[in-house]
């Protein structure tokens, strides 16, 4: 039984990597390093040398999936990697990535962020008409038979033709023997960038893994683009246009992206503090210090602080190494529940009126012991501010989001969940207040899971698992 957990689960990371004469394995292999945090269930690397793809995943973190023997039999100059947090189809190695997908006339490795909403009529149609078959449960699996069964002789039609069927988010790094590619959905709802390593290019999901390895940020790859690396260098082989909107994830720069990415031209620490510093012209209160519940809230915590004039301090210590395991805990080991990852400081707590800052609630399951540890550890007053609006409805573009039934948002006021949660004060930050706090237009940004309303229809009632059943 997993550790009580309150937040969204992450999206997926993707790298692209093209270097001659460079080991790319091993620069995609500290890529995903860098982007751990938006997936921890499984991780994989493909590589080409030009005649040959190798490749190799594995169950759990970066880290447990590679030893150094592993990224000495993936040679090559071109990879593509991928690190998973499931959003359609479970977590075994069955569905890990990237997947490799071989068509009438070509072979390709494909990693895959987002998720696709018409996975499961395209499934069925490439059954069908085309007697693809499939081996897992993933809609990334869809994309990449769609890619490697197009109906086209060149990579601009193939690409173009699985665009015009796709609908829903996708980022994707597709590798060939001999090149690499990059795909962004039309929508833009997850970041995707591009970098120059040397002589050569890396794409990935964030900015921060273009640090990582030393490459110097170029441009984010726009919606709806689709880039090509090979020995004739880097350039765009197609270009699709959104019939509406662009509806980039809010959500990215609330909790998903690192805070030392930038996305879409904006570092996301800057997004934070500025939500913290909404939160306290919109729900100010008087106390001692303002906590953040650490890492994501801790930005909007210090921008809360420098808003309101209360001091910021620490209140609460998280054990970053706690992470996934699969080692079962016992009864008296799961009663302690957000205790393994948090740990609160009474020293530094008794007797103040704290303001604890935090990204979300979405079930509740967390929140309530925060609050518990807080004032066992001596806390006077406890005012919850969470910068972002209440979460109501589920995302289909990415994010694991549980059902309107267990959302507590979509089933009690602002007071009911303040007296179930446990604090003296709640108040959430308001759909302007973000809007105005990330700096971009609404109307190219995606609101749904606080709104309701999605940049495309979707299917309400979509199950992670359908394409297993």
């Amino acid at each position: 039984m997993p550790i009580p957990d309150d937040h969204p689960r992450d999206a997926c990371g993707v790298v692209g990597v093209y270097s001659e004469g460079e080991e790319a394995a091993r620069i995609a292999f500290f890529g995903l390093y860098a982007l751990q945090h938006r997936g921890q269930e499984s991780a994989g690397i493909a590589t080409g040398d030009g005649e040959h793809i190798r490749h190799h995943v594995g169950m759990g973190l970066v880290a447990q999936t590679f030893q150094e023997e592993d990224l000495e039999r993936l040679a090559g100059h071109i990879s593509v990697g991928h690190t998973r947090y499931s959003t359609t189809g479970s977590s075994r190695l069955l569905n890990a990535q990237p997947i490799l997908s071989k068509g009438p006339a070509v072979e390709i490795a494909l990693a895959h962020n987002g998720n696709i909403v018409n996975a499961h009529e395209l499934r069925e149609d490439l059954e069908r008409d085309w007697g693809v078959a499939f081996k897992t449960g993933a809609d990334s699996e869809v994309v990449a038979r769609l890619i490697s069964h197009a109906p086209a002789s060149t990579w601009e039609d193939r690409i173009a033709y699985a665009m015009r069927r796709l609908q829903g988010a996708y980022c994707l790094t597709i590798m060939t023997k001999d090149a690499v590619f990059g795909v962004r959905d039309p929508l833009g709802v997850r970041p995707l960038c591009l970098g120059k390593l040397g002589n050569g290019w890396v794409i990935a999901s964030e900015t921060c893994a273009l640090d990582h390895i030393g490459a110097k940020y170029v441009r984010d790859i726009r919606p709806g683009e689709a880039v090509m690396i090979d020995n004739q260098g880097f350039r765009t082989i197609y270009q699709r246009e959104p019939e509406g909107n662009h509806a980039a994830c809010v959500f990215e720069h609330i909790y998903i992206a690192r805070p030392d990415s930038v996305v879409d031209g904006r570092l996301v620490y800057t997004s934070r503090m500025e939500m913290g510093a909404q939160l306290a012209r919109e729900h100010p209160v008087e106390a001692d210090m303002v906590i953040g519940v650490p890492d994501s809230a801790t930005a909007a915590a210090v921008g809360y602080s420098q808003e309101s004039g209360i001091p910021y301090g620490e209140g609460l210590v998280k054990n970053r190494y706690v992470g996934r395991t699969f080692i079962l805990p016992d009864q008296r080991q799961r009663d302690l529940g957000v205790r393994r990852k948090l740990n609160p400081l009474p020293d530094l707590i008794a007797g103040k009126r704290l303001i604890v800052v935090d990204d979300s609630i979405v079930r509740g399951t967390t929140s309530p012991e925060v609050v518990n540890l807080l004032r066992k550890g001596g806390a006077s007053e406890i005012h919850l501010r969470i910068c972002a609006p209440p979460f109501r409805h589920p995302c289909y573009f990415g994010v694991d989001l549980p059902s309107r039934k267990q959302m507590l948002a979509a089933n009690m006021t602002v007071e009911e969940i303040r007296q179930f949660v446990g604090p003296d004060s709640l108040g959430y930050l308001s759909h302007e207040g973000l809007v105005s706090s990330v700096g971009k237009p609404r109307d190219e940004m995606c609101m749904a899971c606080f709104t309701g309303l999605y940049p495309i229809p979707v299917q309400l009632e979509m199950d992670k698992l359908a394409l297993e059943a």
